[in-house]
């Protein structure tokens, strides 16, 4: 009993918590907990709403074919993104076998960014396939060459390791942002064949866009949004020390840059 009146004491003196803020604590938390199911409902509300009204609004629609520039792009957009994360993949392997051994601590910041550029590079092996996209004919050298930056950067220091991944994820980062920029300005209009009207051409006034696309674009976000997480990690654990940044830092955005414009045309 007597312990008990000294931690009523204590708490007055504000080095407990009394019961009263104790208690009041407690609602506020449920209080927020609530408010965060109670939007996330609502917003899986409307999200079923917007997809059922779109379900009525192509009833007995298909969209129409893409044209030659648009279905290039994507071929594009596929072909181009596929080898980034394959580079991306080999760097984070070359960095692992350079660092690990002596920089135990960098093994899960390392591994955690490896695993989602697998898992990257997996989603885009799997709508090559799909959409029958061939690959860059120069597969082989990012894969060497990939491999070899991610190594050798990792040799010279850890620093110079995270320069590396500013370098790329800056890049890839900008690469996803143009590709959904172009994705939302130029395919947000493409017709419709009515096809109870035995398959005519109306106008796509309400900015449907198919479900395809939808996922694609999805997707791109995603992963930028991951590789822009890379960047902030890079830059948490030292790249800007490494001697001389800016050297390494804009070396490997060029590298990067001419890799993009080579796999769009091989």
């Amino acid at each position: 009993m007597s312990s008990l009146l000294r931690c009523n004491r204590l708490g007055s003196k504000g080095r407990f918590f009394p019961s009263k803020q104790f208690s009041t604590l407690t609602k506020i938390s449920q209080q927020v907990a609530q408010e965060k199911e109670s939007k996330l409902t609502e917003v899986s509300q409307r999200e079923a709403k917007a997809k059922a009204e779109k379900e009525a609004l192509l009833k007995g629609k298909k969209f129409v074919n893409f044209n030659g520039s648009q279905q290039d792009f994507l071929n594009k957009v596929i072909r181009v993104d596929q080898a980034g994360e394959l580079g991306a993949n080999y760097i984070y392997q070359g960095q692992m076998f350079a660092l690990v051994a002596k920089y135990p601590h960098l093994r899960p910041v390392l591994k955690h960014m490896w695993e989602q550029e697998v898992y990257h590079h997996n989603t885009f092996n799997a709508l090559q396939v799909r959409h029958r996209v061939r690959p860059s004919l120069l597969t082989p050298i990012w894969k060497v060459g990939a491999m070899g930056i991610g190594f050798v950067t990792g040799a010279i220091s850890k620093e110079a390791a995270m320069a590396c991944t500013v370098a790329v994820e800056t890049v890839i980062g900008g690469h996803y942002n143009e590709q959904l920029r172009t994705l939302m300005n130029d395919y947000g209009n493409i017709d419709l064949k009515d096809m109870a009207a035995g398959g005519a051409i109306i106008e796509n006034q309400g900015g449907l866009v198919s479900d395809e696309l939808e996922r694609l674009k999805a997707t791109i976000k995603e992963f930028r949004d991951q590789e822009l997480e890379h960047l902030d990690t890079a830059i948490e654990h030292d790249a800007e020390s490494a001697v001389p940044y800016k050297v390494i830092t804009e070396v490997i955005k060029a590298i990067c840059r001419v890799s993009i414009w080579t796999a769009e045309k091989l």
